[in-house]
């Protein structure tokens, strides 16, 4: 079945999804009002057609949104001020956004349809692969699954609750950004100092992300009394070398949470638990 889409708005991965869509034979609108060249070059080389807002919202059977994050709210209430979308067109929230944004725009949406969504990896060319992650009502999650279906956008659907894909996306990238954020701070640290190419090949040794050690969760908490102020120092290693501390001293103050647990044998669900209720 051919579906007509509208994407708002096509950057780098909304323009590759539009390609993609567009390569298993589905109509493709944008609207190129307020768009830089940048986009309308995006949008040419992915053949998407361009159309102005209010008919795009009329025509479309899915609209889907991916847009800068702090823009998720206001690019959904253009679209509902434009005018009304056809009965069962559904729209596809697909940034980064909280599960409770999310909700507000299904609210703000309400009786269209909206399907929570998550993309987790790189814009589909090249080769590569991104998982859309899908949540929301099951029928309209498995039509939009079906968009993909042949195409390099791998799709899952989580469930029928609005917010598991933003959820699971914004619990990815807390830990894939701000290590990437660690990272560079470390390495300042150490080439401050000299010892650069020791640091990385001290980080060469491992093969595996700590995102899957699950069962360390329980270790460090217990091992928190004595990480904290080893942590605390690293943070001030970092403002000598002139360097942002903040994260470490954020760091520090998460695991003083668990000060309590000192060298107690936890399950994962205490460690997390213990967690939670030390912060209140």
């Amino acid at each position: 079945m051919t579906y007509t889409v509208g994407l708002l708005h096509p950057g780098s991965m909304g323009s590759a999804f539009g390609a993609q869509l567009r390569a298993r034979g589905h109509v493709v609108l944008w609207c190129p009002d307020g768009r830089s060249d940048a986009t309308h070059r995006r949008a040419e080389h992915a053949d998407l057609q361009a159309e102005a807002l209010p008919e795009l919202v009329s025509r479309c059977d899915v609209l889907f949104s991916l847009c800068p994050p702090a823009a998720a709210e206001e690019t959904a209430a253009q679209a509902a001020e434009v005018g009304r979308a056809r009965a069962g067109t559904i729209y596809v929230e697909a940034n980064a956004i909280s599960p409770s944004r999310v909700q507000r725009i299904a609210e703000s949406l309400a009786p269209t349809l909206v399907i929570d969504a998550a993309v987790v990896g790189s814009p589909p060319v090249g080769g590569k692969y991104p998982t859309l992650y899908l949540s929301g009502p099951r029928k309209q999650a498995e039509r939009i699954a079906e968009l993909f279906a042949g195409s390099d956008v791998r799709t899952h659907v989580l469930g029928e609750g609005i917010g598991k894909a933003s959820a699971l996306k914004l619990a990815y990238c807390s830990y894939q950004k701000v290590s990437r954020v660690l990272a560079a701070v470390a390495y300042g640290a150490a080439d401050s100092y000299g010892v650069a190419d020791e640091l990385l090949e001290i980080a060469a040794k491992r093969t595996r992300s700590y995102l899957v050690e699950t069962d360390y969760i329980p270790k460090t908490a217990a091992r928190a009394w004595r990480w904290g102020p080893e942590v605390e120092d690293a943070a001030a290693l970092l403002a000598d070398a002139g360097l942002p501390d903040e994260l470490m001293r954020a760091a520090a103050a998460t695991l003083a949470r668990w000060d309590s647990r000192r060298d107690e044998h936890l399950e994962i669900a205490e460690a997390l638990q213990a967690l939670r209720v030390e912060g209140d």
